[in-house]
């Protein structure tokens, strides 16, 4: 199932990175906000994250933040199966 289709799930919402350069990723929800993305220690040292949020970025994909702790969410839209 998809998250932005079950009604239960208010705590997610959709944005478009729109600057991403070490060690800040700033991202724009659909109302025109821009948040500051929290990253984890793991994702600030990871240089396959840095190029795939800067290859989100260039592409203009909508991605699931959370939006209490403004994190990314690991599983994308798919809810998960457990």
């Amino acid at each position: 199932m998809l998250l932005d289709t079950d009604p239960k799930i208010k705590n997610i919402t959709a944005v478009r990175l729109v600057k991403v350069f070490y060690p800040l990723v700033i991202a724009q929800t659909e109302a025109g906000e821009y948040i500051k993305v929290k990253l984890s220690d793991e994702q600030l040292s990871d240089p396959l994250f840095w190029e795939t949020a800067r290859n989100i970025r260039k592409s203009k994909l909508w991605v699931p933040l959370g939006v209490h702790f403004h994190q990314l969410l690991a599983n994308d839209w798919i809810m998960p199966t457990a």
